[in-house]
Formats: structure tokens, C-alpha cells, sequence
């Protein structure tokens, strides 16, 4: 077992915001909450899967909601371990872990505060590998755990239960809830035993984030510098593909809250606005990448656009008209490849006319 402290949190922030494809919140606001809650209750824990006792109870925590109202309505330091400690008194049952929804930007620090409030360990891996927009689109679903019991809790501690047959239906009222409680969320759903977590999480994704946001660091500068710590860093790991696919200024980007989402599409043209441009379609996350009429990523690889000068990961909801940038895709997990998983990640479960090609057959 090993600890995250403060020296780690900036690094894994970094690393989960490239991770996020776009989404899972911005972290400035949670890391800030995390230092602090680190610096009150001390370092947190952090366990590997293989070794949680098989009948611990394990609680996946995080936000849900539009990362644009991340940005506005702001979580305070106690909210996370607030949030478990209703779970608990909901369920009548102590939580010995808790696990990230997905390793993406916000939502990979509010596992931890949680855990450093609770003085419980946080899990080394997360329900998705990056971020994705719905519920049933986590490993933990994919892998048959229920979704509810869970609960959630506002901006204003005001809680919610749920209790649905399937994560399709459970997806549709804690979106409700979050559209009805301001626009953000923090909940604890899918709660399991660590014999389920171990067959449904995607393992390592913690401490790989700090190892990724170490290396974006230690290297920031222009994208053709970066390629190559990346495809370093990648290539060993559960991803694997790292690719540089476009580099250009943000010619137009919109993005309007839609059924409790972030959807819209933005468009890079060229330094030099030779060929066509590259366009990106948005659902919180960067979920496809099309340049004319052809595809060069798509959901569930990863779609990553950083600054151009700097590398540093842009945020779907920071990202904006005039910002100089490119773009990286990288491959999805072993598990997202899944017949399984398909059926929830593929392209056409977005609203896209298309089948999943892997980036490395693109």
C-alpha cells in the first residue's frame, strides 16, 4: 500500500486532466480542496485492487453533473466525506474504500478528499480509464454492478436516494436531479464488494496519472517535444497508441448545456489554414475527431487537446476561440474494446453514424 500526500496532488491532477479527454471537471477548484483536506486529516492511502479483501464494501464517489457549473458553483472540503457519511447511515454499513468514477480531471481528487475525511483508503484504479459522459458507461456497470443503492448530495446538503432496476434508468434520474439541484452533484453509487471491483475496475489509473503528470511537467514545452516522454510513458502502459494527430488555432467552439450535458463541437484550422479543417464533437468529453470526411479518432480511444506551447491539457469547457493547440489521440483500454463495453462506448451510442475502429487500424 502506498500514500498519495501533498507532493503528489498536482501531478496527478495534471496527469488525469490529459487522461479526461475533456471532461470530469476542471481541478483547480478540487485540488485546492484536496491540499487542504490532506493538510487537516493527513495523507490518504492508496491500495492497489489485488489487495482489498474480497468482502470489503467499496463505494465509487465523484461529481455529476455539466463541468461548465464546476467552474461556478464550487464544492466545499467537507462535501465528499459528508456525502459517504449519508451513504453510510443510508445503507446501514461502514464504507472500507472508496474508488474514483473515472480518472478524469475533478473527479479524480474527490475520492480522495473523501478518503482523507473518512480516514479510509482510496482504490489505485477508477470505473472508466478517462472520462465519459453516462453512468453505464463505467467498468463497474459494463461488468454487471448494480448502480443502487446510491445517494447524492447537493451544494446545499440536500440528499437524494436512489433505488432503479438498471444503470440506464438510474443515469436518467441523477442527471434529473442534477439538472434540479443547480447543475452539479456529488454521489456515491455503484458499491461493491472488492471481489466485484477486482473483475470491473481498470487497475493502476491513480498512480499512472501521477506518473503522466510528472512527465508532462519535467517536459512542458511545444507539442514535437512532447511526443516523445508521452509515447514513453504510454507505450508500457494499459493504453498503449499515443499519437500526434493535429496541431492548429481553435477557429470556432461552441458548447450549450443540454439534458444536464456539455454538447457542442469546436473547430481547429492550421497554423498555416492549409487543408480542411479538424472538427471535434463534444459531450463533456472529446468524443470524435473528423478531418473532412474522415475519422483520425473516436470514442472510447482518446481524443486530447493540450496548448500548443506549453502542453498542458485544456478542459472542454476551457477551451475557446483563438487558443493555439494540439491534438493527441491515444488508445482505450483492453476492457473498452469489449464486445460488452461496445455496446455502451461505441461511436453510435453517441449519435454518431459510424462503427469503432481501433486508432491503430485509422
Amino acid at each position: 500500500m502506498k500514500q498519495i500526500d501533498l507532493s503528489h496532488l498536482k501531478d496527478l491532477a495534471l496527469g488525469s486532466v490529459f487522461l479526461a479527454t475533456g471532461g470530469g471537471g476542471d481541478p483547480h477548484v478540487p485540488l485546492l480542496i484536496t491540499q487542504q483536506a490532506i493538510k487537516t486529516y493527513g495523507p490518504v492511502s492508496l491500495i492497489a485492487p489485488r489487495d482489498l479483501k474480497d468482502d470489503a464494501f467499496v463505494v465509487p464517489i465523484g461529481n455529476v453533473g455539466a463541468p461548465t457549473v464546476s467552474l461556478e458553483l464550487l464544492p466545499s472540503v467537507d462535501e465528499a466525506a459528508r456525502t459517504i457519511d449519508a451513504f453510510e447511515a443510508h445503507v446501514g454499513r461502514k464504507v472500507d474504500a472508496v474508488a474514483s468514477f473515472e480518472i478524469g480531471g475533478g473527479n479524480s481528487l474527490i475520492p480522495i478528499v473523501a478518503a482523507a475525511g473518512k480516514g479510509i483508503p482510496v482504490v489505485d484504479g477508477d470505473g472508466m480509464g478517462r472520462a465519459l459522459p453516462e453512468a453505464q458507461m463505467m467498468s463497474y456497470a459494463i461488468a454487471g454492478v448494480r448502480p443502487t443503492p446510491a445517494l447524492a448530495m447537493d451544494y446545499a446538503g440536500n440528499i437524494a436516494t436512489f433505488e432503479t432496476d438498471t444503470t440506464e434508468v438510474y443515469e436518467r434520474h441523477i442527471r434529473s436531479f442534477a439538472m434540479a439541484a443547480g447543475g452539479m452533484i456529488t454521489t456515491a453509487e455503484h458499491a461493491m464488494t472488492g471481489a466485484e471491483l477486482k473483475r470491473s475496475v481498470i487497475p493502476e489509473t491513480l498512480s499512472f496519472s501521477i506518473q503522466l503528470g510528472r512527465t508532462l511537467r519535467e517536459n512542458r514545452g511545444q507539442a514535437e517535444e512532447l511526443i516523445g516522454p508521452l509515447q514513453d510513458v504510454f507505450a508500457p502502459s494499459i493504453y498503449g497508441q499515443c499519437r500526434l494527430v493535429f496541431q492548429g488555432k481553435v477557429i470556432d467552439k461552441a458548447t450549450r448545456i443540454v439534458g444536464g450535458y456539455d454538447v457542442g463541437e469546436a473547430t481547429i484550422e492550421r497554423f498555416d489554414g492549409a487543408s480542411t479543417p479538424l472538427k471535434i464533437s463534444i459531450k463533456n468529453e472529446y468524443l470524435l475527431a473528423v478531418l473532412g470526411e474522415r475519422v483520425i479518432a473516436s470514442v472510447p480511444d482518446l481524443i486530447v487537446i493540450v496548448d500548443y506551447e506549453t502542453g498542458t491539457p485544456i478542459n472542454a469547457e476551457r477551451l475557446r476561440y483563438g487558443h493555439r493547440v494540439a491534438v493527441f489521440a491515444i488508445g482505450c483500454p483492453d476492457f473498452y474494446r469489449t464486445p460488452e463495453a461496445l455496446k455502451v462506448v461505441a461511436p453510435r451510442c453517441f449519435g454518431f453514424d459510424l462503427d469503432y475502429v481501433p486508432l491503430e487500424d485509422l
